[in-house]
């Protein structure tokens, strides 16, 4: 009986279709995340995320990404990456780090 009154509750957040895929050298580029998980390939960019993420993944080198809220988690990829975020809780995952690159992923004040 347990089980099925928690069936039925929604959860507070959750993941949308369209996701945001960013590909490119030295893209420069404010967007909207619509609860949605942002993808960014490459080196150079610069994004800024307004909104809420569900996640953000970032693969290459020297990108720089600030959220304003992300959800679920921040997965990264490469060295000398940047991702700032100033809301939420995410887990982090730091793929080049465990490689022995430099990244930096951190919450910012808001």
């Amino acid at each position: 009986m347990a089980m099925a009154a928690l069936a039925s509750v929604n959860p507070v957040a959750q993941a949308k279709n369209g996701d945001t895929h960013i590909t490119g050298i030295g893209v420069e580029q404010t967007i909207d995340c619509n609860e949605s998980t942002l993808i960014v390939l490459g080196n150079n960019n610069r994004i800024n995320a307004l909104g809420t993420c569900w996640a953000v993944t970032v693969q290459g080198s020297s990108n720089v990404v600030v959220a304003d809220n992300v959800v679920n988690d921040i997965t990264v990829y490469g060295w000398d990456q940047t991702v700032f975020y100033k809301n939420g809780a995410p887990i982090v995952w730091d793929r080049g780090r465990e490689l022995g690159m430099t990244n930096r992923i951190d919450r910012v004040p808001a």
